[in-house]
């Protein structure tokens, strides 16, 4: 079965003409979405997921449209892959599992976001093991114990606001409310 999936970010945004040229591509049923393409939780592209069988071909008018980045499109055509599934673009012409050349492209891509990943990878441990050789240990500085204990009973008082109570000792509202959640 050939499945069309069209997406679009806003509510005021018009899905016609991705629905126009999935159809003449030859898409047997369509999924239509309105919602950002950066929510990994997207309910038409699940419900599309659930019904694809081995040897469907997914189609999109273009590749933003069912992904935001390298990393994530990736993941989707292995996903697909994993269950026989081809996907294809009606605008990039590299994003057609359903040939060799496609295949070949897309392999291609892929192979270069993993090097850019490790790339990524090797300069953040050089960075870091550079910041250790100078004594430094990254991460997030210590918090203060007694900050942390003068607004926990500035809390307990009932007299401060919370706003109070950051601005008095310096510690960040996600902070007072951690250490409130491990007294519980």
């Amino acid at each position: 079965m050939i499945i069309g999936y069209a997406r679009v970010s806003t509510k005021d945004q018009n899905l016609e003409r991705q629905l126009d040229e999935l159809k003449k591509a030859g898409s047997e049923k369509i999924f239509l979405e309105k919602i950002s393409g950066t929510k990994r939780n997207r309910p038409e592209f699940d419900k599309m997921f659930d019904i694809l069988r081995a040897g469907d071909i997914i189609i999109v008018t273009e590749l933003t449209r069912i992904s935001r980045s390298t990393k994530d499109l990736v993941e989707i055509v292995e996903s697909c892959k994993s269950l026989g599934v081809e996907i294809k673009s009606l605008k990039e012409s590299w994003l057609d599992t359903t040939s060799a050349h496609g295949k070949l492209l897309f392999t291609i891509f892929a192979g270069l976001a993993e090097f850019e990943r490790d790339l990524i990878s090797e300069r953040v441990k050089s960075g870091l093991n550079a910041a250790r050789s100078r004594g430094r240990l990254g991460g997030r500085p210590k918090i203060d114990s007694e900050k942390v204990e003068m607004a926990l009973k500035m809390y307990d008082s009932k007299e401060y606001t919370i706003k109070q109570i950051l601005k008095a000792t310096g510690i960040s509202k996600f902070t007072l409310y951690n250490y409130l959640e491990k007294r519980t």
